[in-house]
């Protein structure tokens, strides 16, 4: 693997707001506020706000008042509430801070998009999703340091200003994050292979091991506990993103059970699992290659060049990050 060179002294030339305080927005909030950047936020609960504020962070639940200064201070401002409720969201955006440059954290990207368009159109968007988490939730649960080494994905078309995907890049930089470059729908049929999937698939490994007997649950170890980790996660927040991103869900759902009927037939018929074992053993050690050390950099482009939102999409799609 190339080695990845130190990350430029890239500036996030702006305040930054962030509407929602849950484990990504409020974690944002705090990796932001260590790094001495200006940050301040909005929740809807004033005890989340009340929380945040005890900390020493900079919060409101006054949604207009928290879009009127970020219109004023031109802020960047980021989405990081469930996709089903930025609706309300996006149309006080729209509002009382027409002109601002909007992100997001959320794990859907096409429908992020078709929310703006619709309420928001002519609006600037650069679409962002942290590959970071936990399976806990609500402000209790945000770390400053839950983005450190991160791949996070900054959305690209072929119609999205430079300067706009630069400070968005900048934000992930500035986190500790590595960027990578995606298109929307190439980031949604991405994650409902790796993120999504592993949802569904921890929800049944553990109803059909809580379903076998309590036995089965004490005598559950490593491969039951990191198996059904993400489905401990809220299930309203799990629903959210997943339903969200239905149509890629649904493929790779099918490309699934394909899989396991066709090992259930193969075991049944010849006492034999090797085909799938085989293949999720091949795939498991082509991930953990492409993460053993340092990163493959992009190289080569120069964002706002003649065709640089295609080249770092090309790029990315063959495992390199963007560091600057």
């Amino acid at each position: 693997m190339t080695a990845a060179p130190s990350s430029p002294a890239l500036v996030l030339p702006r305040p930054v707001c962030v509407l929602g305080l849950g484990l990504i927005g409020g974690s944002l909030v705090r990796a932001l506020h260590d790094a001495r950047h200006e940050v301040f936020g909005y929740n809807r609960s004033t005890a989340t706000v009340e929380a945040a504020t005890r900390d020493g962070y900079d919060a409101s639940s006054d949604l207009v008042a928290t879009l009127g200064r970020a219109a004023s201070s031109d802020a960047l401002v980021v989405l990081a509430t469930p996709v089903t409720t930025i609706e309300p969201l996006v149309t006080a955006l729209a509002e009382h801070a027409p002109g601002v440059l909007v992100t997001d954290v959320i794990s859907v990207k096409q429908q992020v998009e078709h929310v703006l368009g619709r309420l928001h159109p002519g609006g600037r968007y650069v679409g962002g999703h942290p590959m970071a988490g936990t399976s806990s939730s609500g402000w209790a649960a945000t770390d400053a340091t839950l983005f450190d080494g991160a791949m996070w994905a900054v959305t690209t078309t072929d119609d999205t200003p430079a300067d706009d995907w630069l400070t968005v890049a900048s934000l992930a930089v500035a986190v500790g994050s590595r960027v990578v470059p995606v298109a929307p729908d190439a980031h949604d049929r991405a994650v409902a292979a790796i993120s999504h999937l592993p949802h569904l698939t921890a929800a049944a490994t553990a109803a059909v091991g809580a379903g076998e007997s309590d036995l089965a649950l004490r005598l559950a170890a490593g491969s039951f506990r990191d198996g059904t980790r993400v489905a401990g996660t809220a299930p309203a927040l799990q629903r959210a993103m997943i339903e969200a991103n239905g149509i890629a869900v649904l493929n790779v759902l099918s490309e699934t059970i394909d899989r396991l009927v066709a090992v259930r037939d193969e075991l049944r018929d010849h006492g034999t699992v090797e085909v799938l074992v085989d293949d999720g053993h091949r795939a498991r050690a082509a991930y953990e290659q492409l993460h053993s050390g340092a990163a493959e950099v992009i190289s080569g482009v120069t964002v706002g060049d003649d065709g640089w939102q295609q080249e770092l999409r090309r790029q990315a799609h063959q495992g390199r990050v963007w560091v600057g």
